[in-house]
């Protein structure tokens, strides 16, 4: 997903910034009530490391160690107002798809598309037609529909016992802070920019309340939600602090979130799955009208991101019952100097 332009499925109304959520919500399940049966080497998910809404996915299928019946395609960190292009592939075209940009999966579907073209997207690989693009469900969806697949010592990252209030949780994560920092970036008008930040804040600040005290946002363990937050925080000193106006603090000012953030990125399936430099390059390239400049910030220091976070202290047990994934595939690993993990 991105939040600006014709490939964004995104508006701006009365100064307020509104996120369209009109997604392909066809679901890809255990017995295939709607078609698409969950299948070995059938599906290609197709992400950008800058997206936040598609870091989601590659975490969750890492963690689950979906990679060898799951595919990942991977875009270059900027687009045009088309779509996402293939442009880190040889010859600018993903291998497995024969394409150069999604666009062309949700054309192969749906000629007329006449929605934002956005990423995350799951594509079946034999019709080359895109499946779905609702980045909410897919991790639920790789969590439940395809846990057959999944490796042993696999996490459980929707807990049956704890689901009501994951969602409970990550409802209010949606609106305050993983929407709430584009609301603020994207904001018509003072008075939506002022309502938006100061939402932000506030669940920011409550989230540090909640966090002084457990390890994880729900149980001992991480689960969705703390995909969720993750992927936004890690995003926060680089990009939403200057470009999205985000400035009342840091993510480095505010002691028990970066503590956490800090905790998360250590944890494989995190930091080595987070591209500082496609996050940077695609926000400030491609927001040209918050940026018109196109320059990119040389900062911030990463190296911070390595220090000791103490949050052990807490408890909790990162994978539950089960272990950590293996180390990351040598063709999917995030180039070296795009973030401060040793490779």
């Amino acid at each position: 997903m991105d939040a600006q332009d014709h490939t964004a499925g995104t508006y701006v109304e009365q100064g307020a910034f509104e996120r369209d959520t009109n997604y392909i919500t066809t679901r890809i399940t255990a017995e295939g009530e709607e078609g698409y049966p969950v299948e070995a080497d059938r599906y290609r998910l197709v992400v950008s490391r800058a997206c936040p809404w598609a870091h989601r996915t590659i975490i969750v299928r890492r963690l689950l160690g979906l990679e060898s019946v799951l595919s990942m395609g991977v875009t270059g960190p900027t687009h045009d107002w088309r779509s996402w292009t293939f442009d880190l592939d040889p010859g600018g075209v993903d291998p497995v798809l024969g394409i150069p940009r999604i666009q062309d999966a949700y054309f192969a579907r749906f000629p007329d598309y006449p929605r934002g073209i956005t990423v995350p997207a799951i594509v079946d690989v034999p019709s080359g037609a895109v499946v779905t693009n609702d980045y909410a469900q897919i991790t639920l969806d790789l969590s439940t529909q395809w846990s057959r697949h999944h490796r042993p010592g696999a996490p459980d990252l929707y807990p049956l016992a704890h689901r009501d209030e994951i969602d409970a949780v990550i409802g209010e994560l949606f609106h305050d802070v993983n929407n709430g920092v584009y609301r603020c970036g994207f904001a018509g008008s003072q008075e939506a920019y002022e309502q938006a930040y100061d939402t932000l804040f506030a669940r920011l600040d409550a989230l540090s309340d909640r966090l002084a005290t457990q390890r994880y946002l729900v149980g001992d363990t991480i689960t969705e939600a703390d995909i969720r937050l993750f992927t936004t925080l890690v995003r926060f000193d680089p990009v939403y602090h200057g470009h999205f106006k985000c400035n009342r603090s840091k993510l480095a000012e505010m002691p028990v979130l970066w503590a956490y953030a800090r905790d998360l990125f250590m944890t494989p399936g995190f930091g080595d799955t987070t591209d500082f430099a496609h996050i940077k390059e695609h926000y400030y390239v491609c927001h040209t009208d918050i940026n018109p400049t196109g320059v990119v910030p040389k900062g911030p220091e990463l190296t911070n991101w390595l220090e000791p976070h103490g949050r052990e202290a807490l408890g909790g047990r990162p994978f539950g019952d089960g272990t950590p994934p293996g180390p990351v595939p040598e063709v999917e690993r995030v180039p070296s100097g795009h973030t401060p993990l040793p490779g």
